[in-house]
């Protein structure tokens, strides 16, 4: 049993059942090493044999030893942890980021700083600042993709992982690393899909606003379009901000205007709700007259009726493979790209052949 005053032991000063903890020379003293070599073990620097490695860690559990974080931090001048900056913590895709970024952190032992943007560059920029002032060990954000709050960030040299889309501009002294999903494949399968049903006349909802540049996306839905040798007709394309009620207009405003219209494809899973709202309101059969297919497979894409073709982006994969590259410093500046993990199109039976106008008429 320990006495007073050793590791382990109870101390008077302390009152009944007070228990002096374990310090880094107790560990030494115990393992029969130096201090120098117990924070070498722990801070993961410098070399130690395999053996020593193993001594000191079985002395650390003996004793019930943790390292201190206050005095790591006062020592690196990082207080440690992640910084998770995302639009809205509701929605699902990012939903599915935090949660590979927490399944990520929890396995390297550490903790996660996590805030929520809005989408408003003005307070995704303070989410920054307030990230370099905590000396977070690395940061991962889903931009709003206006500007590049994050600019400022980048000066500090902390590691910054993009995930899901980057920034409309860059910072003029080098590129940040992303962790994307391969949108460009994933639209590319679903025109494919939707040309090869028939489809001529395929509508593309929930572009970037107007006033903005092409994403991915678009771009994407036009050179598949144009590979195909399907014309890409501009008055098919209708543009929304990221919000329900821009989607729904959008979408009232596309299917109401094209009575031609076959097929929609949606950027995200608002368009693509919207467009399943719109449809059931103008009596348009799903998919007898009207084929929709969208980008995100979330929950509810599986039980509408029918359930809806979507593209599967791997959002908690993403989210995991962020967290490795901003925890462990392995972030790389550089112009190699982004690392792009597959999509996955599943279809469903919100998509069928192109109906004849005889067909529609006749509806």
């Amino acid at each position: 049993m320990a006495a007073w005053g050793e590791p382990g032991g109870r101390d008077p000063s302390g009152g009944e059942g007070s228990v002096v903890a374990a310090t880094i020379k107790d560990v030494a003293a115990a393992a029969g090493v130096g201090i120098a070599t117990v924070s070498r073990v722990f801070s993961g620097t410098g070399a130690v044999g395999a053996a020593t490695r193993e001594r000191v860690l079985a002395a650390a559990r003996d004793l019930d030893y943790h390292p201190s974080a206050v005095g790591r931090s006062l020592k690196t001048r990082r207080t440690g942890g992640v910084g998770l900056a995302v639009p809205d913590v509701t929605d699902p895709f990012c939903a599915d980021v935090v949660a590979g970024v927490l399944d990520c952190a929890r396995t390297l032992g550490q903790h996660v700083l996590l805030d929520a943007t809005l989408g408003d560059p003005a307070r995704e920029a303070e989410i920054a600042d307030r990230f370099a002032e905590q000396r977070v060990d690395g940061v991962i954000a889903v931009p709003s993709g206006i500007g590049d709050p994050w600019s400022g960030f980048v000066r500090t040299g902390v590691p910054l992982v993009y995930v899901g889309r980057v920034p409309s501009c860059r910072d003029g002294g080098g590129t940040v690393p992303a962790v994307l999903a391969d949108d460009a494949a994933g639209i590319r399968s679903a025109v494919e899909y939707l040309v090869g049903l028939g489809h001529r006349r395929v509508g593309f909802l929930g572009a970037p606003a107007p006033g903005t540049p092409p994403d991915v996306r678009e771009d994407a839905f036009r050179a598949a379009l144009s590979a195909l040798g399907v014309p890409v007709d501009d008055d098919l394309v209708a543009r929304a901000r990221p919000t329900r009620d821009s989607a729904y207009a959008a979408a009232a405003g596309l299917l109401q205007r094209r009575s031609d219209l076959t097929a929609v494809l949606a950027s995200g899973h608002l368009p693509g709700e919207a467009a399943v709202l719109v449809a059931r309101e103008l009596d348009l059969r799903v998919p007898a007259d009207l084929s929709i297919a969208m980008v995100d497979d979330i929950a509810w894409a599986e039980l509408a009726d029918p359930p809806l073709t979507a593209v599967n982006r791997p959002a908690r994969d993403i989210g995991h493979r962020a967290c490795e590259l901003a925890a462990r410093g392995t972030v790389r500046r550089g112009p190699s790209g982004p690392v792009l993990l597959p999509t996955e199109l599943i279809v469903r039976g919100s998509c069928g052949p192109a109906p004849s106008r005889r067909d529609r008429a006749r509806h």
